[in-house]
């Protein structure tokens, strides 16, 4: 019997992606179908990045056609393609960056900018091009954490290039002022050097642009939200009531100015001791899961307090390049996967595909 187009299609439905919970057919994955006698080759698109998941997905695909009667070889490609996905009407996209993720939380302290970084570093692990740009105008801390110090270059005396290290491209006004200097600006001056930062970076060809945003729900904040296209935002948060209600605040600011919430993450949810073991919920428990609920949206996981988070970010190589292949690096692994295909069910952007509309006087 011949083989036929819709009993391949049938057989990779089988296969489940357990990261989107759908099928290539499904989900729109599957391209370039071919049968020839005995001989089947095609490719499945994933829309996030998905590195160490690929061979599994491709030795599952192969699998499930070879059930198959009559097949004898088989040829599958398995590819990420990330595109441009849709942010806040009326918000033009940024150059040379396809989704910007905005990283935040109701107030200081929480781990925010540990959390940002790491998530970056797990969706450049993953095969993505990357970006992060420092947010906080009067506390910069991505220079130390990324380990890397001097001042950015510029070609044209107008734009800068971003610092690079471990892979991401890197931006921050840390860059431009000394460490002991205290930036004593008022807020139009903060928000303003704030979008020549975002702006006159050359970032160069981003799937994602990771902006780790300063604290609380101020004049800086409101304005990246209304005006910086940001494609969704992600909370982070501790299990402690009050860093809750400030979480909550900045989750409600996002939801006004029609900015998807990614999801929330939980950080310092639980210290174990490491001479003993004992275990212990200082800041309370699943106050973050909890919150995710209350709202519906994503509860994306929760990190532990230990010191090695710590040690690694001050150090200018966090976990996630530090110790790749831990525990930990795997739940910012697993995090960064799921914020990237929330991302990738979003409605994309087609503002590029539409010509440019001029209006001239007849003579």
């Amino acid at each position: 019997m011949a083989l036929t187009e819709q009993a391949l299609k049938d057989a990779l439905k089988s296969v489940v992606d357990t990261n989107t919970g759908l099928d290539p057919v499904s989900a729109k994955q599957l391209k370039n179908l071919r049968i020839e006698g005995g001989d089947v080759s095609f490719d499945v698109e994933l829309g996030y990045p998905a590195k160490s998941q690929i061979p599994a997905l491709r030795k599952a695909y192969i699998a499930a056609v070879r059930t198959l009667p009559g097949v004898e070889n088989v040829s599958a490609n398995v590819s990420s393609k990330i595109i441009a996905h849709q942010a806040q009407r009326g918000v033009a996209l940024l150059p040379g960056v396809k989704n910007l993720i905005a990283v935040a939380s109701g107030k200081g302290g929480v781990g925010k900018s540990t959390t940002a970084v790491n998530l970056a570093l797990a969706l450049a692990a993953e095969g993505a091009r990357v970006g992060i740009l420092d947010a906080d105008i009067y506390g910069p801390s991505l220079p130390m954490m990324m380990g890397i110090s001097g001042r950015p270059e510029s070609s044209d005396g107008k734009t800068m290039d971003p610092m690079e290290n471990h892979g991401l491209q890197v931006m921050s006004i840390g860059f431009m002022i000394d460490a002991d200097d205290a930036m004593i600006w008022r807020g139009p001056m903060a928000t303003q050097a704030l979008e020549q930062l975002l702006r006159q970076t050359n970032w160069k060809d981003l799937d994602y642009l990771i902006v780790d945003m300063p604290p609380g729900t101020g004049d800086i904040q409101l304005t990246l939200s209304q005006r910086v296209p940001i494609t969704g935002a992600i909370i982070v948060t501790t299990p402690q009531d009050i860093a809750l209600l400030d979480a909550r605040k900045g989750l409600k600011m996002f939801e006004k100015v029609s900015v998807p919430i990614l999801g929330v993450v939980e950080n310092m949810a639980v210290y174990c001791c490491p001479n003993c073991g004992h275990t212990a919920h200082i800041f309370g428990a699943d106050g973050g899961k909890k919150m995710a609920a209350q709202y519906g949206v994503d509860y994306l996981g929760a990190l532990p307090l230990t010191m090695s988070i710590r040690e690694q970010a001050d150090s200018g190589a966090p976990t996630v390049v530090a110790d790749p292949d831990g525990e930990i690096a795997g739940l910012y692994k697993a995090m960064a996967r799921q914020v990237a295909v929330k991302v990738a069910a979003q409605a994309k952007d087609f503002s590029s595909k539409f010509p440019t509309i001029t209006v001239s006087k007849g003579t």
